[in-house]
C-alpha cells in the first residue's frame, strides 16, 4: 500500500512507560528506518507527526490536544496512519545516542537493533525516564536527571563531560531543541559537527514536503522531507535552537 494513502489501524495494546508517556501497539507493522515518522490522525481532533518507536508502535507524551485525546483511547480504538516518511538515522561504526525524555522514542529502535554503543538518557526526574530496562539490555546506558533522583544531577548534557566524542563515528540526538543545540555546539567546537545526526520536531501540516510549514531558515530545509534526521553541519547558522513556527507560520522562541 502506498505510504501516502491513509489507512486505519487499531490499537492492540497500551504500555504505560511513565506517568506522561505511553506506547501504543498498533495492528500494522511498518518497514522503516529508525528515525522515520508517521502522520497520526486522531479522529475528530487533529493529525500530528510521531516517530516510530518500534515496527508496530508509537510512543507518545501527553503535551497537547491530540496527545491528550490519545491518552483517553483504549485497546480496540482506531487511528489513521500515513507513512512512514522522511529520512532516518544512517549510521556505521561506533554510535553514541543522546536523548531527553520522549526524544528517546526514535532512538529506541536504533538501540534495539544493536547499533548504539553508549546511550545517554535524561529526564526531569526518575519517574520520567522511559525505556530504561529495554535500553540497559542492549547498550551501555548512562542516566541523568534534573533533580538527581537517578544517575547524575543535571541535564543529559552533563554526561557528555565523561564521553570522548572523538571516539564515535556518529552522535545521534533527539530531545528538547535547546538540549540538542547544546550538543551541536559541543560537536562544532570539536570540529565534528558532521558526525551529529539530529532528529528534529517541528510543526507539520502535510508531512510530504509540500506545504513548507516545517521549513528551516535560511536554507529552506524541510524537516518532513529532508529530515527529520538532519546532519549537524547542515544546522550550523540556521534557526535551529533559536526559533520555530506555530500553526499560523509565526515565529516563536525556542526554549
Amino acid at each position: 500500500m502506498s505510504e501516502d494513502l491513509p489507512r486505519t489501524v487499531s490499537i492492540r495494546g497500551i504500555v504505560r512507560e511513565t506517568p506522561k508517556i505511553r506506547t501504543f501497539i498498533l495492528s500494522e507493522s511498518f518497514r522503516f528506518t529508525p528515525g522515520q515518522f508517521v502522520m497520526v490522525w486522531v479522529p475528530g481532533v487533529d493529525e500530528i507527526p510521531m516517530a516510530l518507536s518500534g515496527k508496530n508502535s508509537i510512543s507518545v507524551q501527553e503535551v497537547g490536544d491530540a496527545t491528550t485525546a490519545m491518552f483517553a483511547l483504549e485497546e480496540g480504538d482506531l487511528l489513521g496512519i500515513r507513512g512512514p516518511y522522511g529520512q532516518g538515522f544512517s549510521v556505521q561504526g561506533m554510535v553514541l545516542a543522546v536523548a531527553g525524555g520522549i526524544g528517546s522514542a526514535p532512538l529506541l529502535p536504533l538501540a534495539m537493533e544493536g547499533h548504539v554503543g553508549v546511550f545517554l538518557l535524561g529526564a526531569g526526574t526518575e519517574k520520567d525516564l522511559p525505556f530504561r530496562k529495554a535500553l540497559a539490555r542492549k547498550t551501555a546506558l548512562k542516566i541523568a536527571t534534573d533533580d538527581g533522583s537517578e544517575g547524575r544531577l543535571g541535564p543529559v548534557t552533563v554526561l557528555l563531560k565523561d564521553v570522548d566524542l572523538q571516539a564515535f563515528d556518529h552522535i545521534c540526538v533527539c530531545g528538547p531543541e535547546p538540549m540538542m543545540r547544546a550538543v551541536l555546539k559541543l560537536l562544532h567546537d570539536e570540529e565534528i559537527a558532521e558526525r551529529g545526526l539530529f532528529s528534529l520536531h517541528r510543526y507539520m501540516k502535510c508531512g510530504v514536503g509540500l506545504c513548507g510549514s516545517c521549513a528551516i531558515d535560511p536554507d529552506g530545509i524541510r524537516v518532513c522531507r529532508d529530515g527529520p534526521v538532519i546532519r549537524g553541519d547542515r544546522l550550523i547558522g540556521s534557526e535551529f535552537g533559536s526559533y520555530s513556527r506555530d500553526a499560523s507560520g509565526r515565529r516563536k522562541r525556542v526554549g
